[in-house]
């Protein structure tokens, strides 16, 4: 029973190159109780690796969350995969706007404890009880009422280079922490006010929308299928977007155009950019906007210290690295002093 990638993330990509097929990012979500979370992602691995998909995808008791990718000529046998799978079954798939054949190049199934990261307890409220979901169509008609409040639910480094039009962005680095920051923020609106939460692909704004309800708020709503199921529906049907800027997405594309407007600006020069990059020193690995001039002079690193390390051999870093340990603040997205022009909390 082959439980693991027989080729590496290289050999994968040669691969794909040599095979010509083009190939659907995409990504579902399911809450749903799942007995044996262990036993299902072997389920899903022995049966998902003979079609080629790649991706990351977390099981756990609560559920499934998948963004992945297949050759778009095996969509259909996928799909019949999912539908033998009762709580699966005609589950919306929402298919990225920009595909890319090499969005993913490993195939990564991992049991969690939670398919999203939010330090909740789930025990305390319905988490199958979420808001009223809108297709784009009311959502656009929600966002002129005088009496809604739009907030996105994603974090800090998302929001950044692409939001709907006067929508709050609360400016956090997770989502367990917006969850209590809306939450007591906006508890004025509690009884008064649309509350509309929207995200990437749906599964926060779940989430988030029964949370709110447990917390008392009485019209809560969310944007069905988040902003790439929205992005699909205006493009379909010729509906207004009200979105600006880029999409981020959390595999090697980094980001969806959505419309032509660049609302960010570089972090290190201060010139309008929306180009997401991590820095070239592994060691750092910083999430960061950076321009192409700046790109070539920085040598895509966020700071002269990091340029300095990539120039090291191989054994000098791994004596430099010996003795330090790994932390969160080695992967933190978005935020260092060494970034002029990004906004510090």
């Amino acid at each position: 029973m082959k439980l693991y990638n027989k080729y590496s993330a290289k050999e994968n990509a040669e691969l794909i190159k040599k095979a010509g097929d083009k190939r659907l990012t995409l990504s579902f979500y399911k809450y749903v109780v799942i007995k044996n979370p262990k036993l299902f992602r072997d389920y899903l691995f022995l049966n998902w690796q003979p079609l080629d998909v790649f991706g990351r995808i977390y099981v756990s008791f609560e559920g499934i969350n998948a963004q992945l990718s297949l050759p778009s000529k095996k969509l259909n046998e996928f799909k019949s995969q999912l539908d033998e799978i009762s709580f699966l079954k005609n589950i919306r798939l929402n298919i990225a706007i920009e595909s890319d054949d090499f969005s993913f190049l490993k195939l990564k199934i991992k049991v969690k404890s939670k398919i999203v990261s939010d330090g909740l307890n789930d025990n305390l409220f319905d988490i199958t009880d979420p808001g009223k979901h809108l297709d784009a169509k009311k959502f656009n008609l929600m966002l002129n009422k005088k009496e809604t409040v739009c907030i996105d639910m994603r974090n800090h480094y998302e929001s950044e280079i692409g939001h709907f039009k006067n929508a709050i962005l609360p400016n956090v680095d997770t989502f367990k922490e917006s969850l209590h920051v809306v939450e007591k923020r906006y508890s004025k609106y509690k009884k008064n006010k649309n509350i509309v939460l929207y995200c990437t692909g749906g599964i926060r704004c779940e989430k988030a929308s029964a949370f709110l309800k447990h917390k008392g708020y009485s019209n809560v709503f969310q944007l069905e299928g988040g902003i790439i199921e929205y992005t699909n529906q205006v493009k379909k049907e010729g509906i207004e977007n009200k979105f600006i800027g880029k999409n981020f997405v959390f595999d090697q594309r980094k980001a969806e155009r959505i419309s032509k407007h660049i609302i960010s600006k570089c972090h290190q020069c201060g010139e309008k950019s929306d180009s997401h990059t991590n820095c070239a020193n592994e060691a750092c690995h910083l999430l960061f906007i950076q321009c192409e001039r700046c790109a070539t002079k920085m040598k895509n690193c966020c700071s002269n210290e990091c340029i300095k390390i990539i120039s090291l051999s191989d054994q000098e870093r791994k004596e430099l690295r010996k003795g330090k340990k790994n932390s969160n603040k080695i992967f933190k997205k978005g935020r260092s002093p060494v970034l002029k022009f990004k906004q510090q909390l």
